[in-house]
């Protein structure tokens, strides 16, 4: 690993932690990351958001969804995009 600032080592510990759900799921269910939904309540534990942001992010377009009647689904490779999109590489 290394020296990582608070914000690098928070990003570093939720794509463990989506690491770590997407290896059981596909352990599980032999699907790739692409095929893998969460849904919304899944989705705000493992980015430790409220239910309110989760609903700002997805009304601003900041991740895809998918909404079958009032349940909201995310699938794990737009989970995985948004923190690729939003990276800030650390400053030398």
């Amino acid at each position: 690993m290394g020296f990582y600032t608070p914000t690098e080592e928070m990003l570093e510990k939720i794509h463990k932690r989506i690491s770590d759900v997407a290896l059981n799921v596909k352990t599980k269910q032999h699907l790739e990351p692409e095929d893998v939904f969460f849904d919304n309540q899944e989705f705000i534990q493992l980015m430790n958001l409220s239910k309110r942001t989760s609903q700002e992010w997805r009304n601003n377009g900041f991740i895809g969804y998918s909404q079958l009647g009032n349940k909201i689904y995310f699938r794990l490779s737009d989970i995985l995009q948004l923190l690729h999109d939003n990276y800030n590489p650390k400053k030398l």
